[in-house]
């Protein structure tokens, strides 16, 4: 069992460019849920949401990781209420996860990738998703690193089948 943390938009579900993005969220929550790993997002809305519902919605566990002041979506089987602003919050949840999903997003997404390599910690970004999980990939050093000590490699996922190939490497420990 993996402790996968999802990140990426945050924003109401039913607006661009989350609107767009429900296949993938329920795809990505659907195939964690089926191999017995622990969701863990930032909580609210958004991305977070739609995965968050799609794990529930299949009997998976949903660990949500809160900002200050946000009590998150109802999708949270365990609330964890850091009191902390969202740069901070977002440290915690990379520094707890195994791995690490992007899809989109804005800023804050790419605080959580750039904290994720350096903490070690294998992400798989969604391609076609937009945000930093797209653009981050003209920055890459071999196609792979964020920087030249090579600490991890970013995985690149155009699909599903991608992603269940990165999670069982993460699974046999080959991340």
């Amino acid at each position: 069992m993996l402790h996968v943390a999802v990140i990426g938009y945050s924003g109401p579900t039913d607006r661009s460019p989350v609107k767009e993005l429900h296949v993938v969220c329920e795809e990505v929550g659907r195939t964690l849920a089926r191999r017995g790993h622990v969701a863990m997002t930032g909580g609210r809305d958004g991305v977070m949401e739609l995965v968050s519902r799609s794990m529930s919605e299949e009997g998976g566990r949903v660990v949500g990781v809160l900002p200050i002041g946000d009590e998150g979506n109802k999708h949270n089987e365990i609330r964890i209420r850091t009191g902390m602003d969202f740069a901070m919050r977002s440290l915690i949840l990379t520094k707890s996860a195994d791995v690490v999903i992007s899809i989109g997003g804005q800023a804050g997404t790419l605080l959580e990738v750039v904290s994720s390599y350096s903490y070690g910690r294998s992400v798989i970004l969604m391609e076609g998703t937009g945000g930093w999980t797209d653009r981050i990939r003209s920055v890459l050093i071999d196609g792979k690193y964020l920087d030249e000590r090579k600490t991890v490699e970013m995985k690149l996922a155009s699909n599903i089948e991608d992603l269940e190939t990165y999670l069982e490497e993460a699974e046999n420990g080959k991340v």
